[in-house]
This record gives C-alpha cells, structure tokens and sequence, in this order.
C-alpha cells in the first residue's frame, strides 16, 4: 500500500482521533483553537450552501456541543436567527465546552423539539463520534422531530447517534444533508447504515498537522486508488502473456458452469495474461462451446487438479463459483493450497467450510484471498457475525487475523482486511451490483490481479474498487457481463488519472 495515500486516506477510529486531538495540544495547539476552528469550519460550510435563515443549535455536554457554541456565535454575527438548546446546564459544563459557552452571548435554551419551531435549518451537535450508549429521552424525541418535520440537519462531526467506530445506529438518528468533520474521516461516515445518514461528507483542517496523523498509524482506510495505483500491474513496453500470470478457474458440473466463465472473463479482463477453466470431464464441452481467447480443460478428482495445478506457470486459481457444496470441493480446495502460489476462496469453496472451518484456516495464507457475502461470512465466522465483534470493520479484522488471510467482506459498505491489522472500506459500489453473478466477477478481478503480481491484500482493494467503478460507469440496466465489458473504460481513466 502506497504510505502517503493511505495518510490522506486514512479513518481515524474514535480512540485514535483523540489520540490526534491530544498530539496536537501538546504540540502546542490549544484546545480552544481546535475548537474555535472546528466551529468556523461548520459555521462556513453552511453559509456556502443556504441563506441566512432561523437555524435551531442543538448542543451537548461534551466537546462536540462546545463546537456547537462555536457555530451559534459565528453565524449570529453573521446576520442569522439562531436559537440553542443545551442537553444539561451550562453549570455543567466543563474546558473548553465551557469556554466556548461563555463566549455565546444568546440565551440558552433547553434541547427540546419546541426549539425547532419555526426554523428551517438545524445544527445536531448533540454527540460525536464517541458515543457508546443508544440516545432516547428528549434528544431522541428531539432528533426524531427533526426527521419528521423534514428539516435540513447539518451534523457536527457525525450524526448524533452513529457509532463513529461502527456505523450503527445506537437508539436513533436524524438524517443529515451534511456533515462536517475534522482531521479525517471516521470509519461510521463509511460504514452502513451511518453512510446513509450523513448525506454530503466535508472534511475540514482545524490544525492537527499531517506529521500527528502519521505518527497515529491508523489502521483503517478508505478504499481508493491512492492507496494501490502506484503499483498497479499495467503492462509495459515488451510484456508477454507468460509474463502476466496464468489464471486457473476451477468450474463445477456441466449445469453450474456460468459463474466460472464470468470469474474468467473478469481475471482475462483485468489483466491476467492466460486464463483457463479447468472444471469434470462432463463440463468441458460446455466451457468449450462458450469461451474463445478463454482456454478449457479438465480434471478428475483432487489428485488430477493438484498434478494441473503443479504446471509452473499456473500461478493463481480461484475456487468456488458453482463448485457444488461438499467434500469434493473441500478436497479440491485443499489441493489448490498445498501448492498454488495464490489462492481466491469465493461462494461453495467457502460454505463447504462451514462445519470444519479450522480445517481451512490451518491451510491458509496471507496470499489467499476469501471473498464471502454476508451470508458466507456467518457460515463462516459464526460468532463474528453475531453482533459481538464490534461492527462489521472489527468483525472482518477479527476474522482475517483468525484465518490468516485476506478477507474481503462483500455488500455496499464493503471491508476488506489483512491478517496484521490493516483494513479498507470500500464506498463506491452502486445499488446496481445487487444482481446475480456480479460476486463471481468481482472474485474473477481479484484472481487477475493477483495472477499478475499485485500483493493479495492490494488486489482485493483494487478489484473491490474497480467493480464499483465499473458498475457506476455502466448504470441502469446492470448485469454481471456488463461489468467486464466496462472495465476497459475504467481502466483507461484511471491510467490516465481521471478518477
């Protein structure tokens, strides 16, 4: 992963932005410049997109409510009707919140739904990205009022309400047209369902330097094209088919054969520079009569596979799309491990698993990529996907560490995690991808990748990304072929940086 872009990418969790906040005061940044800027930051964000109008504050007791002090008191001098509401006391109130309180000169009201009377615009500065308790009482009441009365909420730092770590709604949340937050994004601007609630996300400077982010070394990041292009495997001057790896994509019976020509189309796509179905006796001629610059061939058994797979030039394989759920593809699967350089798990490969998953993980390595959906994930990693784990991010980390592999945990918000630690959230996947097939072609991009080099964790990244791009790029009307056939387009932008 590209350093750089990952700092300027990179979703400080909650303990990790405090951590920021901490550095940058004993740097020596006060603290009430930090807040002073965070307000004037909001404060300016909303006056570039609406005119001066009664704007309700909505302000709590920690420091996310100080910064809401800070926004009431700018854009009063700036000409706006502006009435506060406070959750608790200004007594209360302690640091800097206090501090910026007593710079307020207004009246400060009690955080009520009767303080939305009559405003068009709402500022939720109730709680940031730190909370841990589900909101009810009089905020809830207050921010369900927001919803219902469909005003305009602009959110300070995060909607009151989502888990910053998460994404999870604890209790509820008023759904926001904006939201301004500091430094970097936190992982719950990315993660569903707070994505959803957060509308337009500006990231805004209020003086933490990049030397303190980097020193923080998060461990999480947005998926983007910084972190990987720099070394994405483009083909150069002189390059030859051997020289781009041979992708082998194991296929199943003569009725099940379609994902693996569509995981095959994807890895020759993407770049891999021989792609062969290898699938029973009975499925050849299927294959055959299907594929052209795709080759065919077959295999009988674990055995047979392990002897096709042992050519030195078969360098990645992929396992699973209508591989049929069983002890033959378990057999198959462990033949593959034993001696492919690497390795993609999808779909049967993975639920074949799922009463023995020990049995996989002890065969794994951190050039295996297993690429399940939800589903296959609770197969899987059963008491990761209870809701114990903290949120799909902490559940996927916990999961690649407990495999030694890379898992990449597929869906809208999807999260892609290494056996050290470090993790991706991917954004950019439109509703469209929601159709059949579209999983075995993203595994297919994987694989290609991988066939050509790029490190595992990298070209599940980079796939994820450009199955997204793709999908966005082809629009309406989406399915699964259509995700290979648009990828050329992708690919020449993003060669040419227009992403």
């Amino acid at each position: 992963m590209n350093e750089s872009g990952w700092l300027n990418q990179a979703l400080l969790s909650v303990a990790e932005m405090y951590r920021a906040d901490a550095a940058a005061i004993a740097g020596g940044v006060p603290g009430l410049d930090l807040m002073e800027a965070a307000g004037a930051g909001v404060a300016a964000e909303i006056a570039k997109r609406w005119p001066a109008q009664p704007v309700a504050i909505l302000t709590g007791p920690g420091n996310n409510g100080g910064d809401g002090f800070v926004v009431a008191r700018l854009l009063a001098e700036a000409g706006w009707d502006v009435r506060l509401g406070l959750l608790g006391s200004v007594e209360a109130l302690e640091g800097d919140a206090a501090a910026m309180a007593a710079r307020w000169p207004g009246p400060v009201g009690v955080l009520e739904p009767v303080l939305l009377d009559g405003c068009g615009l709402v500022v939720d500065a109730v709680f940031g990205a730190g909370l841990a308790r589900d909101v009810g009482g009089i905020v809830a009441e207050t921010l369900v009022a927001v919803g219902e009365r469909g005003l305009i909420s602009v959110a300070v730092d995060i909607p009151s309400g989502v888990s910053g770590d998460s994404g999870d709604v604890l209790g509820c949340a008023a759904a926001a047209a904006l939201t301004v937050t500091f430094c970097r994004r936190k992982p719950g601007h990315l993660l569903l369902p707070g994505r959803e609630l957060c509308g337009e996300i500006v990231v805004i400077d209020i003086g933490i330097a990049y030397e303190v982010v980097a020193e923080i070394a998060a461990q999480t990041a947005a998926n983007d094209p910084q972190l990987w292009l720099a070394g994405y495997p483009w083909p150069e001057t002189g390059a030859h088919k051997y020289g781009r790896g041979h992708a082998v994509v194991v296929s199943g019976g003569p009725a099940t054969t379609g994902a693996a020509r569509l995981a095959a189309g994807g890895a020759l796509r993407s770049g891999a520079g021989l792609v062969t179905v290898a699938g029973p006796p009975a499925a050849l001629i299927v294959n055959a009569t299907q594929l052209t610059a795709i080759m065919t061939a077959s295999f009988d058994g674990a055995e047979e596979l392990t002897r096709f797979l042992a050519q030195r030039r078969r360098n990645a394989v992929l396992l699973g799309p209508g591989n049929g759920v069983g002890e033959e593809t378990r057999d198959s699967v462990l033949a593959a491990l034993a001696g492919t350089p690497a390795v993609v798990l999808d779909a049967d490969a993975l639920t074949s698993f799922a009463e023995l998953p020990e049995s996989l993980f002890a065969a794994l390595g951190p050039d295996v990529v297993l690429t399940p959906h939800g589903g296959e994930f609770v197969r899987l990693f059963p008491d990761l996907a209870a809701g114990e784990a903290g949120g799909k991010l902490a559940a996927t980390r916990a999961a690649a560490a407990r495999a030694g592999a890379v898992v990449l945990h597929k869906g809208p918000d999807t999260v892609i995690a290494e056996p050290g630690g470090r993790a991706v959230i991917n954004s950019n996947a439109p509703p469209e991808l929601a159709t059949a097939g579209s999983g075995d072609v993203l595994a297919g991009f994987v694989l290609g990748l991988v066939a050509q080099g790029l490190p595992a964790f990298e070209a599940a990244a980079a796939a994820t990304w450009l199955h997204g791009a793709a999908a966005t790029a082809f629009g309406p009307g989406l399915i699964a072929e259509d995700l290979e056939r648009t990828l050329p387009k992708v690919l020449r932008q993003l060669q040419q940086k227009q992403f």
